[in-house]
């Protein structure tokens, strides 16, 4: 599920996904049911969200001269570039459309999806299935924050409490294997 040939990469995931992780519980945090066990496992969330950016983003800083799936110049990277590019637009215009339907409440379902199947094409472009996997979860946790009554919680509390864990672990696993790949310097 997790190729080692990048490590730095693998190492990226994971502040990427520590920083998103981060993002997301603190979204979450909008509309949660109302009971203060609510806000004490988001922030723990968010801690560990930021915990992992702290401990990825130094490793991959120090480790950026080595091989990378996405090489400047290179066609991986440019199909980064579009993948990335278009993830944003199509999350704004989601976002956009929801907020001009009277429909905020979807805004966050809709961008997590919209990161879930983002990627699907990344996980080609890294040569890192375990995206697969990420991108599954998210869209899978996008529609449970859909489909569950708002008289619960409002769909962004769920997609950060859902989301924000799958984050996590798979940055985790990611940052783990990759700085076990290192070669020693």
């Amino acid at each position: 599920m997790l190729r080692l040939e990048h490590p730095r990469d693998l190492i990226m995931i994971g502040a990427i996904f520590g920083v998103a992780a981060f993002v997301w519980a603190g979204w979450a945090q909008e509309a949660p049911p109302d009971h203060w066990i609510w806000r004490v496992v988001l922030t723990v969330t968010l801690v560990a969200g930021l915990a992992l950016a702290g401990l990825s983003i130094p490793l991959a800083v120090r480790n950026w001269g080595t091989p990378t799936a996405i090489d400047p110049g290179s066609r991986a990277f440019r199909v980064y570039i579009v993948v990335v590019v278009v993830e944003v637009v199509i999350a704004a215009a989601a976002g956009f459309l929801a907020i001009g339907a009277g429909r905020s409440d979807l805004v966050a379902p809709l961008i997590l999806a919209v990161v879930g199947i983002h990627f699907v094409a990344l996980a080609f472009v890294f040569a890192q299935p375990v995206l697969h996997l990420s991108a599954a979860l998210l869209v899978v946790v996008a529609a449970v924050a859909v489909l569950i009554p708002e008289s619960i919680a409002a769909p962004s509390f769920w997609c950060g409490l859902l989301g924000a864990p799958v984050f996590i672990a798979i940055g985790a696993w990611c940052t783990i294997a990759g700085r076990s790949a290192l070669r020693p310097r």
